[in-house]
This record gives C-alpha cells, structure tokens and sequence, in this order.
C-alpha cells in the first residue's frame, strides 16, 4: 500500500550547491582559510529543524537566540533553559504562524521581544554592498548572526516566502551559506550572494512590503528574570489598548486628589481577564526528576527572583496599591496560582499541548527546611487522561515582619499591578488635573528611584509594552528598531 506525502525535494543546482556536495566542501574549505565561516560553528552546534511547515522564522530565531547563549529566563523542558518555537508567541499567537506562516515584520518584533540586540533591513532600506558587508560582519564574527528573509523561487526551488540563518561567506566567489531550516526539503547550499539579494528585494504579497535580514547580537541585559507579558490570546490587544489609552484618558478626566484615587480608577475599569496578560515567571521541574534539595543553579535563579521581588516589595507604589486592594476585600489566592502554573508547567514538560491538564491537589510546602530561605517549593499533583503526576512549582519568597513574628510572602497581584504600572510611559501620567498629585505619581514610577535590577525588570516590560503597541496598530512592519523607552 502506498504512503502518501513527500519525501524531500532535489536541489535546483545551479543556482545552488550542495553544502556537502564535493563542490560545496571546496567552498567550505576556500571561506574557512578567509575567515568568513567563524559563526558557522554556533550556528550548526545549535541547529535544528523547523518542527512545522510554517515555522521557518520561529526555528531560525530560535537557532540563532540559542547559537548566541542568551538566555531565556525560563524553562523549556525538564530543567532546561532554552529557546524553542514553542516559546516565541509574543508578537503572533503560535496557531496563526502554524495556519498562515510569519511576516518579516514580526520575526523582528519576536527578536526584540527576546532582549535580543536586533537590526533590520528591508531591501529598499539598504544596498546591497551594504548587505554584502553586513555578510562578512556576522560569518567572522561568533557574536552576531544573520537572518534572511527570501523567495525561494528565485533559486528555482519550490514554494515562496522563506527564513533562514546565512552560516558562511565565500569572498572570492561571493556566495553565501543558507542553512535551511526546511532540512526536510532541502540541504544546507551556498548560493550567489547577487541572488540572495534578489531573492530578498522581493514582495511579500501578505504584507505589499519587500523582505530583507536582520542582524541579531547579545542584548545589553538578559530578558525579565521575574515578570513578562502574555498575549497567547485575542485579548492581549483589549488590555493593552486600555492601558495605552484608556489609563492616561481615565486620569485626566476627573479630578483626583490623591494617589489612592488614581489607583482606584485604573483598578476598577481594568477588563476582567487582566490576570492573563502580565505574569510571573515560574520554575518548573518534574517531582520525580528533581533532587530532595534545590541545585545551586536553581538556588541561584530563585535568588535573583527574590531580590527583583523584595525590590518591589519595598517601593512607595507597592504600598499605595496593597493598601488599596486591601481596602477593597481583594485577596490573592497561591493555590490556584500555583494549581494553574503547575498544569501549565506539566503541558510544557510533556510537550502535549492538545491534552488537558487538570490539578487535582495543591501542597504548598515551607520553605525553610526543603528549599532554602527565601524559597519554597510548591507541588501540583496534575492529572492527564487518568493518570497522575508530581510537578513542582519553585517559588521565591520575602520576609515580611508581622505581630506575629516573620511571614513569607510571595509573588501575587499587588506586585504584578506594580511592575505594570511602573512600566507604563510617564507620559500616562501628565493629565491629572492637580499638580502636586501628578508630580508625586511621577516620582513613585521614576525610574530613578528604582534598584538596579527592578530598572532592568520594568525596561523589559516597557519594551513588550511598546511592541505589543506596535503590533495592535500593526505598525510592525513599519517600525523595525528597538522601541525607546
């Protein structure tokens, strides 16, 4: 009986080469001697292929976020840091690029979003003697990797719209490697770099704007340890036109005379579903996988959390916001915070996004004997398809002094509602009638004022803001620089 499908495509040759083809080692050989293959090594020890026909951009990121060491903040699987498709969801829900692919505008959008160092070009934006230089700048180079954005057409081979990492430069040929992330369909090929640029001053018939690359380097600060933004559905772009323009509407509007005011009007129009949108950034790990004690290397990243999370806990702004949840009977409950992080941490684990995880039971433990101070290790019995599994949840902690003597607190929705704001522009403020209150809402979200790594907190979160604005006005394909703060 017949199988149907595919089973690879032959290479159009020329225009290209095989990598491995005896032509294509020669090639190889003459750019190793010149030094143009120095970020090949990087790039093919970090290599894989796009685990879905339309994933050409998110694999091609994620080779290249991996090949530069830069680190996610938060787990892939198991215990493992690490960039995958299955992560970069910030500018495009993962169903869309799965259905529809992804335009060059977002792939730049996603790099930015990574706290990657990121510069863009679309063809009409450049020249190709620059490109050619651009070229020879990230293949001598470990630290800076190229991506294309191409029609394979033009190199005769089937299909249309394409991304790809370039892993190599041959100078006295001027070719360029393609390592094709399709390696289902075709090999790793050298092609001419007079034809690369053709194949880029293209129309992406989606968007009516010609394709290009873009250079992505090591970022000036690692991503957000502790807190990001979420927008795996629709509503992301409901919450973040509310707090674009809606906030800075609402506090004009009306005479406020104190900061307990402004807070109570934000508070009480936020839409209903804000929890979804701004996060804290869990540790996962499987019970069964994990040691009794924490590893130094979790220890480590449970204590930076802490550190950004005390750094919160101690600023004007978190005082006024807990003092007005308080006053309006809100309460935070860490067990279905931990229950639903720990569902959503077993479906990462086990890679099965289709099946449903529920949590049956919750068991928050102190920290002090098990974990560490200021640590504590919550476990979820998840359930999936009538079967059970342990999974931990590692929480960072501060020590607040009460009546009764010290008391652990953790991450919950005060906080959250304080990094949020505090990353709002300080333009948002600039309406409120009364001068003095505006000045001193201006002082309680000054950077200035802030810790070290609580500036470096919020700048990540205003940088999500500003692209998410990008992406809600569909300005990202227009706008490719890194948003300003």
């Amino acid at each position: 009986m017949a199988t149907a499908g595919l089973y690879r495509r032959s290479l159009p040759s020329p225009p290209a080469f095989d990598f491995s083809s005896a032509e294509g080692k020669k090639i190889f050989s003459e750019a190793l001697q010149k030094g143009t293959m120095e970020g090949f090594f990087r790039l093919i020890s970090y290599f894989q292929t796009q685990s879905e026909p339309a994933y050409c951009g998110l694999a091609s990121l994620s080779v290249v976020l991996n090949a530069l060491s830069i680190d996610p903040g938060r787990k892939w699987k198991g215990p493992w840091r690490w960039f995958d498709e299955s992560m970069l969801d910030c500018c495009e829900p993962l169903e869309v690029v799965k259905a529809k692919g992804i335009s060059f505008g977002k792939v730049v959008c996603l790099a930015h979003c990574t706290g990657a160092k990121v510069e863009a070009f679309r063809t009409n934006q450049t020249t190709i003697d620059d490109f050619r230089n651009f070229v020879i700048k990230c293949t001598s180079s470990e630290n800076c990797h190229m991506i294309s954005s191409y029609d394979r057409g033009v190199f005769k081979q089937t299909g249309s719209g394409h991304f790809s990492p370039i892993g190599g430069y041959n100078a006295e040929r001027d070719m360029a490697l393609i390592l094709d992330v399709a390696r289902f369909k075709y090999p790793p090929h050298w092609v001419p770099l007079k034809l690369l640029w053709e194949a880029m001053d293209s129309i992406d018939q989606s968007t009516g704007k010609r394709r290009g690359f873009m250079l992505i380097s090591r970022p000036h600060r690692e991503p957000g340890l502790l807190y990001t933004l979420c927008c795996k559905d629709e509503s992301w772009i409901n919450i973040a036109k509310y707090l674009k323009e809606d906030v800075p509407r609402l506090v004009s509007s009306q005479h406020l005379d104190s900061v307990e005011k402004i807070i109570s009007v934000v508070f009480k129009s936020l839409p209903s579903n804000f929890n979804t949108f701004i996060r804290w950034v869990a540790e996962i790990r499987i019970t069964e996988d994990a040691k009794e004690n924490l590893s130094a290397e979790e220890k480590s990243r449970l204590n930076l959390k802490q550190v950004v999370l005390k750094e919160v806990h101690e600023t004007e702004l978190f005082k006024h916001i807990s003092k007005f949840l308080s006053s309006v009977g809100y309460e935070d409950s860490m067990t279905f915070s931990a229950a639903k992080a720990c569902c959503q941490g077993a479906e990462i684990l086990s890679g099965c996004s289709s099946i449903e995880f529920c949590c049956r039971e919750v068991k928050c433990v102190n920290g002090m004997s098990y974990a560490g101070d200021g640590e504590a290790v919550v476990t979820g019995v998840v359930v999936r398809n009538g079967s059970e599994q342990n999974v931990d949840l590692l929480v960072p902690s501060t020590q607040t002094d009460c009546k009764y003597g010290p008391e652990a607190t953790y991450p919950a929705g005060n906080d959250l509602l304080t990094v949020l704001l505090l990353a709002l522009p300080p333009q948002t403020w600039s309406g409120i009638k009364d001068q003095a209150i505006m000045n001193e809402m201006k002082q309680l979200i000054s950077m200035a004022f802030l810790p070290t790594m609580l500036q470096e907190e919020v700048l990540h979160l205003r940088r999500q803001l500003q692209l998410l604005k990008r992406c809600q006005e569909n300005k990202e394909e227009e706008d490719l620089a890194a948003p300003a703060y």
